[in-house]
Parts: structure tokens; C-alpha cells; sequence
């Protein structure tokens, strides 16, 4: 396994940094108690591990404060606890997402749209998965109650014009759900500046964290609209039967994945230490050095943007002759190069791209860990092949 060469960091980032394997063990061997249930050291030294992960998020996103960063299992958690918690304090209203979304936005839109719940408008994309904000501001009506959009395709690594969007909902008062699930850790973000109301992201791709772990970010006083998908123990107000209310203890009954978390903790100071302007330019460096690459070889098709500007470290192709699982299959068994193939959970923009048809693309998505001698190794296989 020495020779594998990782291209899937979209999926979830790999390696890790060592303080992450390290928290995570440390926990196992020599911790072990669940978060918030105990009064004695070593439960209070794991709560303050807890209370740390949450304070530096709070400070990476820019929020308010750290009680409004909610721990979820993962990007798809924290996007269903928004979605399915608005509707079930109301049902009723419409919804505006995109052709650029993940299937964690379009599966449960679908479901709460079958279930009369609401209705769904999907807003189309341009030929590299980009989507207009005035084909949003189009499809907006009195009675929306939400935009869900993607930052970054987890296709094309195309970055969205969010900022346009936010700008228009806000004038009418209709809450943004931002899918930051390609972007947290691998964009600036800042949430004074970009005033979406709700964030959501995995804690195991661009923040090393371990799988199993998700963050939300709720604006304060939006907590009103969204419901509680889980009610149980808090470690807090036990003396009453009823779900507490206040953020984020609402929305976190149930055990924490501790281990997760603490892991978490250490990626999220990977992070502040290498800072994202810093990982960003070394990931736009090695896709700038791949998109070279790849546009000089007479077969092969590469999809989204061609310039680096616009977009992240996120790229799709195919080869021709080659379904997108067999240039998958014969990299991994002939170099040791591990990359994705197929739809990526994301079917509505491979009716964009063209490339719902033919199954999908290759998706190389480098990070932080990764070299140029590891984008080299790739472009020479892909040559080859």
C-alpha cells in the first residue's frame, strides 16, 4: 500500500494530519467517557477537548458565537436537520435549489415535495456547472421559504456566485442554505461577510477531521423555524421531559462521536495553522499543474471551468473509449492511483455537462497532503492509458 497515490479528497480527505490519528487514539486508550455526562475529570478534560472543537469552527466560519456551530455525524446530517426541520414546524411554502446539487439537497427536497410538504424549483446550469444568480432570483415567488445552493460542485470544482444570491434572498427575507461541503477548508469563509443564514458541512473532507463528524451553523434567531429531527438527552435541563430550545443543545441529543470530535479539533488547528488561504494556493497549484496535463492529452475531456480562477481543486474528465469505471479500475490496479468515477451523487449536472449518458466522469479531487510529484504520477498514467 506504500505505492498508493490518494486522488479522492472530495469523498474525504486522506491522510490525515498525525495530531488527528493521535487525538483519536488517545481518546480510545486513555479517555473513553461520553461528552457532558460527568462530573469528574476526565468526562470535564473531554468536554473542554468538545468545547474546543466548537470554538475553533465558530472562529474558522467567522459566526457569531460558537453555540451557533451544531456537531452532526455528517455534511448529509446537517443538511437534512435544515431542510427536514423547517418543514416540520410548517408545512407548505417552495423551495429554490440548483442542477449543481449534491443528492444530501435534491433527495430530501424530492421526499418533503412527494410528501406535499412544499414545492421544489430546480434552477438550470451553464455548460461548465455554473448557475446564474438572476436565474434564482427568477425562480424566487412570495411564498419561498428557502434557497438551497452548493458552493463548490463536487463535480467540476466550479465555485458558485453565492454572493449574488445571498445579496438577493436578503432583500426578500428568504433564508440560504450554503452546502459547504467542497469549500469548508478549502475557501476562505467568513460569515460576517457572507451572511447566509444556514452552513453546512462535513467535518472529514477540507477540515481533516474524522469521518463521522459534521458541523451547522444557524444564524441566531433562526432556531425558531427549524425543528429538532432527534429529541433525547442533552446532559442539560434533565429535569424536563421536553426537547431544550436553545441552540446547540437542540439539536445534539445523543452521545457525540467523541473520538470524532477530538480528531476534529485537530484538524480544524491544522488548519488555523497552515491557514486556507495557504492550502487553497497549494491546491490551485497542483490543479493548474493537472488541467495542464490533462488538455495536453488528444483523448482525453476535461469538464467545468478551464481556468484556474473560479474554481477548486476538483476536477472531472473522461477518457475516450473508456467508460469512467474502467479508468478508475485499471489506475488503481496498474499505478495505485485512486480516484472516483460515476455520477458523484450529483445526477442533475451530468445532464449539463453531457455526460449522464455515458455514466459519469473520472473525478481527480487533490488535497492539502498531495504533491506534484503525485499529480505527475497520475497525468503520466492517464497518458499512458
Amino acid at each position: 500500500m506504500n505505492s498508493r497515490i490518494y486522488l479522492d479528497n472530495a469523498a474525504t480527505s486522506f491522510p490525515k494530519p498525525e495530531a488527528v490519528y493521535r487525538a483519536v487514539e488517545t481518546y480510545h486508550r486513555e479517555l473513553g467517557t461520553a461528552v457532558g455526562r460527568g462530573a469528574y475529570r476526565v468526562s470535564i478534560a473531554v468536554s473542554q477537548k468538545i468545547r474546543s472543537c466548537r470554538n475553533r469552527a465558530a472562529v474558522l466560519l467567522g459566526a457569531e458565537s460558537p453555540e451557533r456551530i451544531v456537531f452532526t455525524f455528517n455534511g448529509t446530517d446537517s443538511l437534512n436537520t435544515v431542510i427536514h426541520g423547517l418543514f416540520s414546524q410548517q408545512s407548505g411554502g417552495h423551495v429554490v435549489t440548483t442542477a449543481a446539487e449534491h443528492n444530501s439537497v435534491l433527495r430530501p427536497l424530492r421526499m418533503l415535495e412527494r410528501r406535499k410538504h412544499c414545492e421544489v424549483s430546480v434552477v438550470p446550469l451553464d455548460d461548465v456547472g455554473r448557475f446564474a444568480s438572476g436565474d434564482i432570483e427568477r425562480a424566487l415567488r412570495r411564498e419561498t421559504r428557502l434557497v438551497a445552493i452548493t458552493h463548490v460542485s463536487n463535480v467540476t470544482g466550479t465555485v458558485q456566485p453565492i454572493e449574488e444570491v445571498v445579496e438577493v434572498c436578503r432583500l426578500r427575507r428568504i433564508p440560504v442554505l450554503l452546502d459547504a461541503a467542497q469549500s469548508a477548508g478549502h475557501l476562505p469563509i467568513d460569515l460576517k461577510t457572507l451572511p447566509v443564514d444556514f452552513l453546512a458541512c462535513p467535518g472529514h473532507k477540507g477540515l481533516f477531521g474524522p469521518l463521522g463528524t459534521g458541523i451547522l451553523y444557524i444564524r441566531s434567531g433562526l432556531e425558531d423555524r427549524v425543528g429538532s429531527l432527534r429529541q433525547g438527552g442533552t446532559g442539560t435541563q434533565s429535569e424536563l421531559d421536553e426537547q431544550p430550545s436553545e441552540v446547540p443543545e437542540k439539536y445534539e441529543s445523543g452521545n457525540h462521536n467523541a473520538p470524532g470530535l477530538v480528531g476534529l479539533d485537530e484538524g480544524l488547528a491544522y488548519v488555523q495553522e497552515r491557514t486556507v488561504i495557504m492550502l487553497h494556493e497549494h491546491e490551485l497549484t497542483l490543479t493548474a499543474q493537472l488541467l495542464e496535463g490533462l488538455n495536453g492529452i488528444s483523448k482525453v475531456t476535461v469538464y467545468g471551468p478551464r481556468e484556474i480562477e473560479g474554481r477548486v481543486g476538483v476536477v472531472s474528465f473522461n477518457v475516450a473509449g473508456y467508460s469512467s469505471q474502467d479508468v478508475a479500475a485499471i489506475l488503481d490496479a496498474s499505478t495505485g492511483i485512486e480516484v472516483r468515477s460515476g455520477l458523484h451523487c450529483a445526477p442533475l449536472i451530468h445532464r449539463a455537462l453531457g455526460t449522464a449518458e455515458r455514466g459519469g466522469t473520472v473525478r481527480i479531487s487533490i488535497g492539502g497532503m498531495n504533491t506534484a510529484d503525485d499529480i505527475d504520477r497520475a497525468i503520466d498514467a492517464i497518458r499512458q492509458l
